[in-house]
């Protein structure tokens, strides 16, 4: 199997801070169709009971979601090898536009259903963006393109919810979500029919038949080294994550108005972190960022093990924030280290290895919280980043592949 590329090909010329025609037509696509889920996505739980649904209805549709973001993953990577980046790009988000469908439904059942689709853009998408940043870009100009991935992703985490809120005021919960789904479906098209049309997929990389098994044997030693440590990082997220608001309405006693406050704050620092990634994304030591995030992901749990008003839950969600300062330098290391001609498969298995490996950490957070309370659930999850980040500093590599 090919080793990590230093000449990967290109299907257009690159330009200072990783931008050029095909990135711009994958922020385009992101951007669209993210503006038309984040109207409507975060309102969904209600959305399920206001159909018939109880609580265990909810858990279901939780369970499917984050069963199907980690099983997807090396699916979405052999069709990004297989079928090429934007065939596979365009077929999957096809396949979401018709979840969103489903969802107009009139029973909770037809979400649940549609969901298996819906998840195509979410996680089946996830490996073919990789790739195609890696077909697309020089190793000196790739955290910048991711960069600029995570930037327009994240805009509409910001813009459309308030939209969408709006929309059900206004007409109501179902009818609101419907409306709003509605306008996915016309985005995903929008997008598919952009895809089709401005994306130019270069020469690629001879598909190589090999399995699940031969691609985890393929790995770069750093590319498992580095696998482990974004699992330990990702355990100080996942034992608190669910318990995060609890506590902070709860226990700090804030009101789900402030809690949303800090969830803008959280939102509004990832993208001023996203400055130095795409200003000093070209340089070729990505460990100083990915541990940086790392060392983010240990202390928010620490700083909100120990805060006692909204003012001290700013200064935590502002270092939640700040875990995307080295996220584009972590993917683009990812690309870096894969091997060519299995690239999307090969970032789908570490994702898959990565999601499955973090379940437990929610059940682990629940047990804590019962039996030592929320402060040894933020020590534990404090412990866990401490050791991804202790981790990758000893045996993290230091340069990216030339």
């Amino acid at each position: 199997m090919n080793a990590p590329d230093s000449h990967p090909p290109a299907a257009g010329p690159g330009h200072r801070f990783g931008l050029n025609r095909n990135i711009a037509v994958l922020m385009a696509v992101i951007l669209v169709v993210g503006a038309g889920e984040e109207l409507w996505v975060r309102f969904l739980p209600a959305y399920l009971e206001d159909l018939g649904g109880g609580v265990w209805v909810v858990a279901a549709y939780g369970a499917i979601f984050h069963l199907l973001d980690s099983v997807y993953q090396y699916p979405g990577g052999w069709a990004a090898d297989r079928l090429g980046r934007r065939r596979s790009l365009v077929l999957f988000t096809l396949a979401a536009a018709a979840g969103y469908a489903l969802y107009l439904g009139p029973h909770w059942a037809w979400v649940l259903a549609g969901t298996i689709l819906v998840m195509a853009w979410d996680t089946l998408t996830l490996p073919s963006l990789f790739s195609a940043v890696g077909d697309i870009l020089p190793p000196a100009k790739r955290a910048a393109g991711f960069g600029w991935q995570a930037v327009v992703r994240r805009v509409p985490t910001m813009l459309a919810p308030p939209l969408g809120g709006l929309l059900i005021g206004a007409i109501g919960l179902a009818a609101g979500v419907r409306v709003g789904l509605l306008v996915t479906i016309g985005c995903s098209l929008l997008a598919a029919l952009l895809l089709r049309a401005l994306y130019r997929e270069g020469p690629a990389w001879p598909h190589e038949p090999v399995r699940m098994a031969g691609v985890w044997r393929a790995f770069d030693p750093r590319l498992r080294r580095l696998l482990v440590a974004d699992v330990l990082a990702r355990w100080a997220e996942g034992i608190p994550k669910v318990f995060v608001v609890l506590y902070c309405t709860q226990n700090l006693g804030l009101s789900a108005v402030a809690f949303g406050g800090l969830m803008t704050v959280q939102r509004a620092t990832n993208l001023v972190a996203y400055v130095p990634a795409i200003g000093l994304g070209h340089r070729p030591n990505r460990k100083p960022f990915v541990l940086a995030t790392f060392a983010f992901f240990a202390l928010f749990p620490l700083l909100l093990a120990n805060v006692t008003d909204f003012a001290g839950a700013v200064v935590a969600f502002v270092a939640a924030g700040l875990w995307e300062v080295g996220e584009p330098a972590r993917k683009a290391l990812i690309v870096d280290l894969a091997p060519a001609g299995a690239r999307g498969r090969a970032v789908g298995l570490y994702y898959l290895l990565r999601n499955l490996s973090i379940v437990p950490a929610s059940i682990l957070g629940g047990l804590l919280w019962r039996t030592a309370g929320p402060a040894a659930m933020f020590y534990a999850a404090f412990a866990a980043g401490v050791a991804g980040l202790v981790f990758y500093t000893i045996w993290g590599t230091q340069r990216r592949p030339r």
